[in-house]
């Protein structure tokens, strides 16, 4: 039996689903096997990003998916996640792309921003007119944002940023970036730097062995001078910013099965093609065993993602159950890719498979949007009541 992911579905999840969750996601499904995949490996070889399909994707309703008005689709967290998941499916840069426009942007916006700001930006980002960035991380501060140095000034009914903001998706190409900065008191607060404000410069990251097809970028403020309208005047703490991470991090939980697919469907159909000892490796015990492995934990993954997005339609998620999928959902995702790399043998070393592609995008993946240990963190304080990770 030929089992493909456009069918699979071992655990009768598909009943699951509602029928605009299934049309959206095979939507999605096929703009994936139809427009990246043919040009991933190319953009990834060179180093590029894949900028022509940020247009076809604002078409399609991707970004911001979840806002409603402002020309957004307004779909639930469950139609979004499966987005995600056929955009990983493809790319982790890609689906980092949309993740980023999407939760770490276009969510800020909405949730922190003016109207004014609502209604010039929202719609632009909707329809890939416009991309954002999103700049939090600095040099030396990763996991403990609270203590970021980039700082803002009130002076004559301007805002100055002085600071450095480190490893920010799209930051080079971006139109507008959503900045956290502690003003005078030490309040975190979010601030709009568009692109070609004097005084900010966004070089570009180069030589990266992962996610290279995504645009990785430091963000560089010297007395940079933006209008007083761009504040995000309901920002009021880093649990702003914290917010946003936690949109973000939903959405590569689901991302993270999409790579898993990815990388079990090439196995899968290379061990029934590649012939050793006279049969096809899919028929050997060791083999077998990877693939089940690989399978079970794709059904566990997607499992976690469902009832996660479920929690949050109802309103009823919570910062720890994202971390318990962010961590279980990417650390599985680089193992099945470790497998499937080893099911091929030598051939799992080259891009005219995707298995080391997706692999060493999983290993920015495992790090970004809180570390899987720190996430291992945030569950172990939330069983014993104890923080370890603070001082």
């Amino acid at each position: 039996m030929t089992i493909k992911f456009a069918g699979f579905d071992m655990y009768g999840l598909e009943a699951l689903y509602t029928d605009e969750e299934r049309m959206i996601r095979d939507t999605v499904r096929a703009f994936v096997d139809e427009r990246v995949l043919p040009v991933i490996e190319k953009h990834n070889r060179e180093a590029t990003f894949p900028a022509q399909l940020v247009k076809p994707l604002g078409e399609l309703g991707v970004f911001g998916a979840t806002i409603s008005g402002y020309e957004c689709a307004g779909l639930n967290n469950v139609a979004y996640g499966l987005i995600l998941q056929e955009l990983e499916r493809g790319d982790s840069g890609v689906r980092s792309f949309a993740s980023v426009q999407s939760s770490l942007v276009m969510y800020p916006i909405h949730a922190f921003g003016s109207e004014a700001q609502k209604s010039k930006w929202l719609p632009r980002l909707a329809k890939g007119d416009a991309i954002g960035c999103f700049g939090l991380t600095e040099p030396d501060f990763g996991s403990n944002p609270g203590g970021m140095t980039t700082r803002a000034v009130k002076k004559a009914g301007r805002w100055v940023l002085n600071g450095t903001k480190r490893w920010i998706t799209s930051g080079t190409i971006a139109d507008v970036a959503v900045v956290w900065a502690k003003v005078e008191d030490g309040t975190v607060r979010g601030f709009l730097v568009e692109k070609g404000t004097r005084g900010y410069t966004a070089p570009e990251i180069k030589n990266k062995f992962s996610l290279r097809a995504s645009v990785t970028s430091d963000l560089i403020f010297e007395d940079c001078e933006i209008p007083e309208e761009n504040l995000l005047p309901k920002t009021e703490g880093l649990k702003n910013a914290l917010m946003c991470l936690n949109q973000a991090r939903y959405g590569i939980a689901w991302g993270a099965v999409g790579s898993m697919m990815a990388c079990y469907d090439c196995a899968l159909n290379y061990s029934k093609t590649r012939i050793q000892f006279d049969r096809p490796i899919g028929g050997f015990q060791l083999v077998q065993a990877k693939l089940a492995q690989m399978v079970t934990e794709i059904v566990k993954g997607q499992l976690l993602c469902l009832q996660l997005g479920r929690l949050k339609d109802q309103g009823k998620s919570n910062h720890v159950q994202v971390s318990i999928a962010k961590r279980n959902n990417v650390s599985w995702a680089l193992e099945i890719a470790r497998s499937a790399r080893d099911i091929l043998g030598a051939s799992g070393i080259v891009d005219e498979y995707p298995i080391m592609r997706h692999m060493a995008n999983l290993e920015s993946v495992f790090t970004y949007e809180g570390t899987h240990d720190i996430h291992t963190l945030i569950i172990g304080e939330a069983v014993t009541g104890l923080p370890a990770y603070k001082g």
